[in-house]
């Protein structure tokens, strides 16, 4: 079974201000034993290239992905060209399916955020391949419970995904993969449901202050964190937008 998380952020994201790099994430799923990797920036399908090597040598896959807004909702695309970057409507996204295989998964879909899926997965239920269980949960405010109905009543399998905006996140919630280690394998395996969910609630005050720290990096000055070789660069830069997932 591989451990994988398809949910995940780095310095890259175009949107979210992100306080780690794509190396240091990489870094971290290897030192719990990830063995693959989605790094869905929004709305731009991260260049995997650069990253392949330094990832293969930690036993890590990379999965090409994007969390792409349709229609002003969010969606996990996974496994498809750079073409998931020009996918703006749900007519759009049928389209994508038929020209290409891939994976898509609803994330978030019932949680109290405007990007959230809600009445919209029902309506295009045929298009998605899976839903989310979010790690941002506790043991009484666990908007998932409504994902997880739905899923059952559409005959959807679950991924557990750490939406991960901050490295602490990473490891609460993820999936466990009957697949071979490619992208592909891992793919069609959660398409055809041989996927396990592993979630453990977080506490009441470790989610709001993540939530803190989400909403008040909002109101900061932006930093790029790049890397070249092996040294992070950060450099000041101004914030693009605000509108980032409260639902993580």
């Amino acid at each position: 079974m591989m451990k994988v998380d398809l949910h995940t952020h780095s310095a890259d994201d175009p949107s979210d201000r992100i306080p780690y790099t794509t190396h240091e994430l990489i870094d971290r799923a290897a030192e719990l034993g990830f063995d693959a990797l989605a790094i869905t920036l929004h709305d731009q399908q991260l260049d995997t290239a650069p990253y392949r090597a330094f990832a293969a040598a930690r036993g890590i896959v990379l999965i090409p992905c994007i969390e792409r807004t349709i229609e002003g909702r969010h969606v996990l695309l996974l496994n498809y060209s750079r073409a998931s970057e020009s996918v703006d409507s749900f007519g759009d996204l049928a389209r994508l399916k038929r020209r290409e295989r891939g994976l898509v998964i609803a994330p978030h879909p019932f949680f109290p955020a405007s990007s959230a899926l809600r009445g919209c997965l029902t309506q295009h239920a045929g298009l998605f391949d899976a839903v989310e269980w979010n790690a941002m949960f506790t043991p009484h405010v666990n908007f998932n419970a409504f994902a997880e109905r739905w899923a059952r009543r559409h005959c959807k399998p679950m991924v557990g995904n750490g939406d991960v905006h901050r490295l602490e996140q990473l490891g609460t919630t993820y999936s466990l993969v009957d697949a071979e280690p490619n992208a592909d394998a891992i793919c069609a395996a959660i398409a055809t449901g041989r996927v396990q969910v592993v979630a453990r609630p977080l506490s009441i005050f470790t989610a709001g202050r993540l939530m803190a720290d989400l909403v008040a990096s909002t109101l900061l000055p932006r930093r790029d964190v790049r890397t070249i070789g092996t040294r992070t660069i950060r450099t000041p830069r101004t914030i693009r937008t605000i509108d980032i997932d409260l639902a993580r």
